[in-house]
């Protein structure tokens, strides 16, 4: 069953981006949908697909403006935990939990389906983990560019939830080799085990990332804080002691006042591009060290393949006493920019909540905050909020995904995030000199409409700029206008623009308007 949900294109302002907000994007409030997972596929930056609790997936071929939705089924079940990855011919893998029909029981393998046609359909999966009756929970996967390997990371509970001292948790690791066909045989990677009660003492969190040269880092939480390992031999061997990088204080286990269950679980993640900052690996969490009413989101790094570690650096730049909570860490293998998504209530007294964006373009060494939702919202302590957001970023296109509840009704919302545009834009006061409407049609076939007001009289060049901020068409170069309302003409045919998604930008002086056109 297909389900299609159309969401008009929304005005965007990324001139002012620092004070304004981005324009949101709900993907879907169908079913419930918690715990997203998004991901752009970094050969068409328009192709977009992500997964929520239980068996929600949704795509995007215009680059997130708007989506399609459908129920996933396999016969061995899905039971929540969605993980999306994408490999380099574009084909997209949807990792979960299960549900098998009698004799399999629950929760006990990690199911990976695979879409060939952009999360439109998809394969009744393959699996890997079955160990009898022992719970499989809390998959992540990533995957070698260099070789189209999946490479997946999980928690194993003797019995879910079981508080008997012979009942423990470990750490898992399997990897294909063909596309998600077959596994290899899972194997453990940590050396102390947790408990099985899902709390502070039960290891958790292992979200694996790559190298450079196809090194595998992982970290996770538990009885021993915050560890490490790595292979640099496909996943074959590990380290035989697991690295230490940090204290948890408060554990990762911890209450937030409207949140039915809350935590702060590690992500890593590794620089792979070309940058300054090639080879540093990354870990996101957060915790309760200043106290229960104070979660903050942390930050560690190390620049030697993990043998050492930095100390933990905050992320949230407002003052003590807040929480920010429900954070998730990505690297734009482009740019070399850190890009992190997570619940805020900085500016409230009640459980009034916002969803901030940071950003790091000095490889974790500061922060810049930005919020993205465009008006705050009530959790309810009585629904559930699933365990984590998600973000994916891509030469300076980034998607952040969170669950949104209103009037007790869950969503799933991004965030149209063009990087290039981040703190950079001059701001133009309310007595700007012009303002640029929304061009129309949009999205575009052949000619549209652009409509501008000036306000003072002054020369004006407006440009079609492409995802890079390439000029790729001009409208009017350095135009004299006098105060009064106009309309230009833009024939997007004649230019021969490839379908996706462009800019129109306004230019005045030192000041800019930008607003977003798409080409079909």
């Amino acid at each position: 069953m297909i389900r299609k949900l159309i969401l008009l294109p929304i005005l965007f302002f990324p001139a002012i981006l620092c004070l304004a907000q981005y324009p949101n994007v709900m993907i879907g409030n169908s079913y419930n949908p918690t715990e997203p997972s998004i991901i752009i596929n970094p050969k068409n930056t328009s192709q977009m697909v992500a997964g929520a609790n239980i068996d929600n997936y949704y795509y995007s071929n215009d680059a997130g403006y708007s989506w399609n939705a459908g129920v996933l089924n396999s016969p061995y079940g899905v039971w929540g935990d969605p993980c999306i990855a994408v490999d380099t011919s574009g084909n997209f893998y949807f990792l979960h939990l299960s549900t098998p029909p009698p004799p399999g029981y629950w929760i006990d393998r990690i199911v990976c389906q695979k879409s060939v046609d952009g999360g439109q359909t998809w394969s009744s999966g393959s699996y890997m983990g079955l160990d009898g009756t022992k719970a499989q929970d809390k998959e992540w996967a990533v995957i070698d560019r260099s070789t189209n390997s999946i490479y997946v990371t999980w928690t194993q509970f003797d019995s879910y939830g079981s508080s008997s001292p012979n009942d423990s948790s470990i750490i898992r690791f399997s990897k294909s080799a063909d596309g998600g066909q077959t596994w290899s045989e899972a194997k453990r990677i940590n050396i102390k085990s947790g408990d099985c009660r899902d709390e502070d003492n039960t290891v958790e969190g292992a979200v694996p990332a790559l190298g450079p040269n196809g090194e595998i880092y992982v970290s996770w939480a538990g009885p021993a804080g915050l560890v490490f390992n790595k292979s640099l031999d496909g996943g074959n061997t590990w380290l035989d002691s697991n690295t230490f990088v940090s204290e948890i204080p408060g554990g990762w286990d911890y209450a937030v006042s409207g949140i039915q269950r809350a935590n702060g679980l590690p992500v890593t993640c590794c620089d792979i591009s070309n940058g300054l900052y090639r080879g540093n690996i990354y870990i996101n969490w957060s915790d309760q060290r200043n106290g229960p009413t104070d979660t903050d989101v942390w930050f560690v790094k190390s620049t030697d393949q993990g043998n050492t570690w930095s100390a933990p650096k905050r992320v949230n730049d407002d003052p003590p006493g807040k929480q920010q909570f429900f954070t998730w860490m990505t690297v734009d293998q482009v740019t070399g920019f850190i890009w992190f998504v997570f619940y805020d209530r900085r500016d409230y007294s009640n459980n009034l909540t916002d969803v901030y964006l940071a950003v790091s373009r000095d490889g974790g060494e500061t922060f810049e905050n930005i919020r993205v939702s465009e008006t705050p919202f009530y959790p309810d302590p009585n629904i559930f909020f699933g365990d984590y957001t998600n973000i994916s970023a891509h030469n300076s296109i980034v998607r952040p995904i969170w669950t949104r509840l209103n009037n007790d009704s869950l969503s799933i919302m991004t965030a149209i995030v063009d990087s290039m545009f981040v703190g950079i834009a001059k701001k133009i006061s309310d007595s700007q000199p012009f303002s640029l409407e929304q061009n129309f049609p949009n999205p575009v076939t052949s000619v549209t409409s652009i409509p501008f007001r000036m306000q003072q009289p002054a020369h004006v060049s407006i440009k079609v700029l492409d995802v890079f901020g390439k000029d790729v068409g001009t409208v009017v170069a350095n135009k004299w206008y006098g105060k009064g309302k106009y309309i230009e003409y833009f024939d997007a045919s004649a230019h021969s623009l490839a379908p996706g998604f462009y800019y129109l930008s306004m230019v005045s002086g030192d000041l800019f308007i930008n607003r977003k056109m798409i080409v079909r």
